[in-house]
């Protein structure tokens, strides 16, 4: 088996159905990119965050961004996404996105791992080890 991971950069392209009429990204695609690298962490480790007849979810338990500077159509730009904290429920990333050598933003999220048991109430369960054995925090530095 490969050593856990901790982070994943995934390169970006703004699309134009992502700009508002003032031709800038909107903010809400910000939640979208963050949660594009997130699934392409899960995906460099081996894994699916939610793959086929799974009874195991994430939903999203808190989330923010924080914005230094526009992104506009054509532009490329870098998202990277860090875990800094796992706990027996919970997984919490970091994320920037940068152009370059210009901070764009910088973003959080947490996501909590529950049972999605058919006729039972969705209810927090303990990350399963084929997960968390793919993973490992790394809170240092940024993102």
């Amino acid at each position: 088996m490969d050593a856990p991971i901790s982070e994943h950069r995934i390169t970006r392209r703004v699309q134009f159905h992502e700009t508002d009429a003032a031709g800038l990204v909107h903010f809400s695609c910000f939640f979208r990119y963050m949660e594009e690298a997130e699934h392409a962490l899960w995906r460099a480790a081996g894994l699916s965050i939610h793959p086929r007849g799974t009874e195991v979810g994430f939903p999203r338990r808190a989330t923010g961004f924080e914005f230094y500077r526009a992104l506009r159509f054509e532009e490329e730009f870098e998202v990277h996404i860090r875990i800094v904290a796992m706990d027996a429920s919970t997984i919490r990333y970091r994320c920037v996105l940068t152009r370059g050598e210009d901070l764009i933003a910088r973003g959080e999220l947490a996501i909590t791992c529950v049972s999605k048991r058919p006729n039972e109430p969705m209810k927090t369960i303990p990350i399963p080890e084929t997960i968390t054995s793919r993973f490992r925090a790394a809170p240092e530095g940024e993102p």
